[in-house]
């Protein structure tokens, strides 16, 4: 199984990262980082006759990046109850990959497993649930099977290692992770 992370976080090295590393510590992986990418708004062209216009940035590479892989962890700190605007970007695209020749993308995205690692500082096991929700609903749409997601508690960088319970179900689900037997991808 090869595992990608979808980093949505805008900090180098903050919590969502310091969670996501403890999720899988030990794990090979491929580190997809959205702040070192250009990743433009989606303009929206789902109904024009030609469908969308090509766009100048990473978001091609980028998605055909994420369909090489079979378990796509989506990791975004919580900003304003809901996830990071460069994940809300990337994910707004997909409206292109569902319109786009190459792909099938919904058969494609049915064959992976999503995860959600998620940090927030302000009660995010409740505050954060509309976004956990939203992600849901968002892989309910294109077919992506939800398999679960770890909730942090932390704002300051390093905070999020002092939430026993996030620590506790990042190494439950790095357990759980480790059962899929994942093969050796490259590591940025």
């Amino acid at each position: 199984m090869r595992i990608a992370v979808i980093q949505g976080s805008a900090r180098n090295g903050g919590n969502t990262e310091e969670l996501t590393r403890l999720v899988l510590e030990g794990i090979p992986y491929t580190n997809i980082v959205l702040r070192e990418k250009e990743i433009k708004p989606i303009r929206d062209q789902r109904h024009d006759e030609g469908g969308f216009d090509p766009v100048d940035d990473d978001y091609d590479d980028l998605i055909l990046q994420v369909l090489e892989h079979d378990i796509l962890i989506f990791a975004t700190p919580v900003y304003w109850y809901g996830a990071s605007g460069l994940m809300k970007n990337f994910i707004d695209r997909w409206s292109q990959s569902l319109r786009d020749v190459r792909f099938n993308f919904k058969e494609q995205m049915a064959a992976k497993t999503a995860y959600a690692v998620v940090v927030g500082g302000d009660n995010p096991r409740i505050k954060a649930l509309p976004l956990i929700q939203q992600l849901q609903y968002t892989f309910d749409f294109v077919g992506l099977p939800f398999s679960g997601y770890v909730i942090g508690k932390g704002s300051k960088p390093g905070e999020v290692l002092k939430d026993a319970r996030a620590v506790r179900d990042a190494a439950t689900l790095n357990a759980e992770l480790r059962k899929a037997e994942p093969v050796a991808v490259n590591r940025s």
